[in-house]
């Protein structure tokens, strides 16, 4: 199949083309950045999935179509939640829309978060709703897949270590930690908030296509995370850990309040069980810690290209 994968060059999309092209499909990169990597070995399309036009004509370049484009944030989104209002929920009715004209299976990307209230979480919700009344009154073939925390190589980082506009909990750790920097958890890192390779994550959306293919559309989020759950705070040592095992002095914790949007001693964790439904076994997913060491090792290999410390810390 050819597949159109909106937000093709961010962070997941990357990962999905790549699992694509391993299973011999053809990725078509739908993205306003346009193609940023001249040496990506796949067709990319520009455009805005906020323009109707824009995606009927990836639709009908397209054999199906994996919809992962969204304006992305917790706290960020709180104080202008208009352009995820807008880019969400208008983008994601465009995907809908255009795959119901061309008749084209599909897969959503829905958030972990998903009853937070926040103007991400509350706009991906409802696109993922959106998806349920599609499917069942307009013969819609898309499943959803409920994604975690994803992590991995090429993630990036926020200020003051790379120009990254959403900070991610795995870089903000692993940037700090060897850096020599406090690890600032918010809340102290007390809530449960599972994590997912990236790789993982790929694999459970491409998998989910091929199911919507097959003519298989599932009444449940195929949920991609572990089978075992961690606190933010286990997480963060379990990083210092790694750092410290490869020669970087260990580094403290540092106790934030929690950051608007989210809710204390909470737990986003997933229902791993659900990817038996689309013929991938839960324990074959990669562990936190074989994850978190082939990340901190990447962060490692790319300080000073993919993200450095800050100059102050750097010159210490």
């Amino acid at each position: 199949m050819k597949v159109g994968v909106t937000g093709g060059n961010g962070f997941i999309g990357r990962y999905v083309c790549e699992e694509l092209v391993s299973r011999g499909h053809i990725p078509l990169v739908f993205d306003h950045r346009g193609k940023a990597d001249r040496d990506l070995p796949w067709e990319v399309m520009r455009g805005d999935i906020r323009d109707a036009t824009a995606m009927t004509e990836l639709a009908a370049h397209s054999d199906a179509i994996i919809h992962l484009a969204a304006v992305l944030g917790t706290q960020e989104t709180i104080t202008n939640p208009r352009p995820a209002a807008e880019t969400n929920l208008m983008g994601g009715l465009n995907f809908l829309e255009a795959i119901a004209q061309y008749d084209l299976p599909g897969v959503y990307i829905c958030v972990g978060n998903h009853w937070m209230d926040n103007s991400y979480s509350i706009s991906k919700t409802a696109v993922e709703r959106f998806v349920r009344m599609f499917n069942a009154h307009r013969g819609t073939r898309v499943n959803n897949v409920r994604v975690v925390n994803a992590y991995g190589p090429r993630q990036q980082a926020a200020p003051p270590f790379a120009p990254g506009k959403v900070r991610k909990i795995t870089p903000a750790v692993i940037c700090r930690a060897l850096s020599g920097m406090p690890v600032e958890l918010y809340g102290g890192g007390t809530q449960i908030s599972d994590m997912v390779w990236v790789g993982d994550v790929a694999r459970g959306l491409v998998s989910a296509l091929e199911t919507a293919a097959d003519g298989k559309v599932l009444n449940h989020p195929v949920e991609v995370g572990p089978t075992a759950s961690s606190t933010i705070r286990e997480v963060a040592e379990l990083v210092i850990d790694l750092c410290v095992e490869r020669g970087y002095p260990r580094v403290p914790i540092a106790d934030l309040p929690m950051r608007p949007g989210e809710t204390p001693d909470t737990a986003v964790t997933a229902q791993p069980k659900t990817l038996l439904s689309v013929g991938i076994e839960p324990s074959s997913l990669v562990s936190i810690e074989d994850g978190m060491a082939r990340t901190v090792d990447w962060f490692i290999e790319t300080r000073g290209t993919h993200w450095d410390a800050p100059q102050a810390v750097a010159g210490a």
